[in-house]
């Protein structure tokens, strides 16, 4: 097993005035045995990211380090880890067993009966263990999944590299797979490394998340740490689904003057904000409620432009009565309580819910409040 260093990693496509930064200055610390999850929109360098921890290219800037070991100028068969890909990339002329025992034939001087047991285990912990004779056409998606998994396992690797792994699958065997990967990687406990667009599959897979933008790293921390302490707006609107929902307005008097609502600013809030001409206020969708009686702090009144039923919720999207332009927000309402489009509703946005962001930087400069340490175990964020 090994933790892995990047100590300000920069990597540029192409030369001078030209040049594309694809990473930008990154450094990072993982853990032995730590699950970690790149995750960005597309462009956002997490896959070019992996790709240098892999060796499969090589920084502008900075060093890799796979235990105490500079691994700049080492190739991936030399760096002992296995990468698993988003196309899985098995050979169509091999059965399974080939395709798993092959690496370990090209790199190590098992002898053939070790090699068997080695696949043979590798297969049954992956549950295709009576699909040793198949070739890869006649497997599922899925099937195919758990072969690239397993090929990589049964190399016993320092550090495991997921690019995409799941985004062929459907949703439903997604899942599966999700459950899949944590319990092996629980199992094998071996560094890991993944990379996802799906911040569904950030959320429920890994022990930190490393969250990049244009290159650039956002936040790392928790799963948690990110979703109720996210370090800026970037992090707030990428990690959750539906998205955080954002009104962006002046401070005058105490008072947010977002377009079609007014928000008065606790005395904690207006700290927070006494040197931004302009905040964004930032409040989760499960977070907003909906009220059929009016005058209740902070609450103002909403039109309902599109319900759209989910089973036992609904995601309502809504404009303040009062709004000049067509600026939709959701919230999540109980899938029971009967909401149409055209109505009017009272919405209420509850003050302890709410983050603030400079509208100019982005920045946080004001978190929720947290009712108690078993809500979220938030550490320090640098």
């Amino acid at each position: 097993m090994a933790d892995i260093t990047l100590d300000d990693v920069t990597k540029r496509f192409g030369e001078g005035g030209n040049a594309v930064v694809a990473v930008d200055d990154v450094s990072l610390d993982i853990g032995d045995g730590e699950f970690v999850v790149f995750v960005g929109p597309s462009g956002s360098g997490k896959s070019t990211l992996m790709r240098m921890v892999a060796g499969l290219e090589t920084q502008s800037e900075g060093d890799v380090y796979i235990g105490d070991t500079v691994v700049n100028q080492l190739g991936p068969r030399a760096r002992d880890i296995a990468m698993v890909f988003q196309n899985y990339a098995l050979y169509p002329n091999m059965t399974v067993e080939e395709n798993m025992s092959f690496g370990l034939k090209m790199s190590t001087e098992l002898s053939k009966a070790e090699i068997e047991e080695q696949v043979t285990s590798a297969a049954e912990m992956m549950g295709i263990g009576d699909l040793l004779d198949n070739k890869p056409g006649e497997l599922s998606g899925g099937q195919q999944q758990r072969v690239a998994l397993g090929r990589a396992i049964v190399r016993d690797p320092n550090v495991f590299l997921m690019d995409e792994p799941l985004s062929n699958l459907d949703a439903k065997l997604r899942t599966t797979m999700r459950t899949e990967i944590n319990r092996l990687q629980n199992d094998l406990d071996v560094t890991t490394l993944y990379v996802t667009h799906d911040q569904t599959e950030a959320m429920t897979m890994g022990d930190r998340l490393v969250v990049l933008d244009h290159g650039e790293l956002q936040q790392v921390g928790t799963p948690l740490e990110c979703f109720y302490r996210p370090a800026n707006r970037f992090v707030a609107g990428f990690i959750g689904s539906p998205s955080m929902n954002f009104f962006e307005g002046p401070v005058e008097d105490g008072t947010l003057r977002a377009d079609g609502f007014d928000f008065d600013l606790t005395e904690r809030m207006q700290s927070s904000s006494e040197e931004c001409d302009e905040v964004v206020l930032g409040i989760r969708p499960e977070d907003i409620t909906l009220h059929e009686r009016a005058n209740v702090d902070y609450e103002f009144e909403a039109v309902v432009d599109v319900v759209e039923p989910m089973g036992s919720i609904s995601y309502v999207y809504l404009r303040p009565r009062r709004q000049e332009g067509d600026q939709t927000f959701v919230v999540e309402a109980d899938g029971k309580q009967p909401i149409t489009e055209g109505e009017h509703i009272n919405v209420k946005i509850p003050e302890e819910d709410v983050h603030l962001f400079d509208a100019i930087s982005g920045e946080t400069i004001h978190q929720r409040t947290l009712d108690s340490e078993a809500e979220v175990t938030v550490s320090e964020q640098t």
